[in-house]
């Protein structure tokens, strides 16, 4: 068997094996919160994942990928193709094995942190230090903080506004057929931004700024009247209810808003982070095919196709233990709670996007569910938790880092 037919067919390989990480722990995280809230049944979570972060990878996953994920090293500094191509291979294997070994202990971690790790790592040993961006690994890096500050404040605020204008009053129901319509459009605004500007960029809509914004507010709009008369034509709770009856009747509202978000948040997810798993393997197909590095790559379909199968299979598989972590032991999340942390996390998307700051989803969501979790007080957070979470981010990096210069080296060995 010819040497670049080998390398094809570990790259499928690899990049399978990435996507079916994602799965296992990028997607994981996303949808933990529906099924932490009992919004979802895990089986109607993963059916839900595998329909929109399939439609997102598929559809929307970019007809051409950075040959170097986030532009942290200098390409033009690698003149022989074979160091690439091998580099490639090797930031696939130890990103993948690195979000394996993270969801077997349930730690939901960044598949854009893992595979820059990897591509640091190589980077290092085949290059050289030079070769890496440095400044831009210290932007990333800042991700850490930024991400779930951010959403913790916004998740904070919003399970906060919930509390005080819908169930500290003797009347929830009612409140909510009052309230509920202005957080359907905020919900509505926020998920259309995150997929216009996030979700839809890679399949070359020239959407601006403005238009975005201009879009998402009529859609906003649109569906603010939706719910608003669906709410109005629903049974109203009799005056005499119990308060637990109403309070079950405002949350029940609640985990119809949680099914939308994770819908469109899954959409936006799949079209943006399937490029983790699929860029390697367009980069490496192209140099084969080729025999040249180019700052992009085109992506066959088939390739986009192989990384949202292997997504959904990786979620359907091996997601549990991430899905447990973020959707019950951070802290107890009902359908309204997890409702402010699914839309803190979209606002935080929406204004990382706009202003460019770092921004790591998995960090993102993780923090939300935190800031709700201070809304009720420091006690009623895992604190033990949440510690090993923050650990396995800081290793994320250098693990990723490590396992790639390993495994640049067997396959020097063994291909070189």
């Amino acid at each position: 068997m010819e040497q670049s037919t080998i390398i094809l067919l570990l790259a499928f390989a690899f990049g399978c094996y990435m996507a079916w990480g994602i799965g296992a722990n990028d997607v994981a995280n996303a949808m933990a919160t529906s099924v932490g809230a009992k919004a979802l049944t895990i089986k109607r979570a993963i059916l839900v994942a595998a329909v929109f972060e399939f439609l997102g990878a598929f559809l929307a996953g970019g007809e051409v990928t950075s040959t170097i994920r986030k532009g942290i090293i200098d390409a033009s500094m690698i003149t022989d193709a074979n160091v690439l191509v091998l580099g490639m291979l090797a930031a696939l294997l130890a990103a993948a094995v690195w979000l394996t070994i993270a969801s077997r202990m349930g730690w939901p971690v960044s598949t854009t942190h893992s595979i820059v790790g990897a591509i640091v790592g190589f980077a290092t040993v085949s290059i050289g230090i030079e070769a890496v961006h440095w400044d831009k690994l210290g932007t990333i890096a800042a991700s850490w903080i930024v991400s779930p500050m951010l959403s913790g404040v916004i998740a904070f605020m919003l399970v906060t506004s919930v509390q005080k204008l819908i169930f500290d009053h003797e009347d929830p129901a009612e409140r909510a057929r009052r309230y509920v319509p202005y957080y359907i459009f905020l919900a509505a605004f926020m998920i259309s931004l995150v997929t216009l500007v996030k979700g839809l960029k890679h399949v070359g809509l020239d959407v601006s700024g403005q238009e975005a914004v201009l879009g998402s507010l009529l859609i906003g709009g649109v569906v603010m009247a939706i719910g608003a008369y669906a709410i109005k034509r629903l049974q109203p709770v009799g005056k005499g209810a119990s308060l637990a009856h109403q309070y079950a009747n405002v949350e029940r509202t609640f985990a119809v808003l949680m099914v939308v978000t994770a819908c469109a948040m899954a959409f936006a997810h799949g079209s943006n982070d399937v490029a983790n798993a699929i860029g390697p393997v367009a980069a490496i197909i192209s140099i084969v095919n080729t025999g040249e590095i180019g700052q992009s790559s085109p992506v066959p379909v088939y390739v986009l196709l192989l990384g949202a199968v292997g997504i959904v299979i990786g979620l359907a598989t091996f997601g549990r233990r991430v899905m447990a972590t973020v959707g019950k032991n951070i802290t107890e999340l009902t359908p309204s709670r997890g409702f402010a942390a699914e839309l803190a996390a979209a606002t935080t998307v929406v204004v990382a996007s706009g202003t460019g700051l770092p921004i790591s989803t998995t960090h993102t969501l993780v923090g939300a569910v935190l800031g709700v979790g201070f809304a009720r007080g420091i006690s009623a957070l895992n604190l033990a938790v949440i510690r090993s979470i923050f650990m396995s981010w800081i290793i994320t990096l250098p693990a990723g880092a490590a396992l790639a210069v390993v495994f640049y080296y067997l396959l020097q060995l063994g291909l070189g």
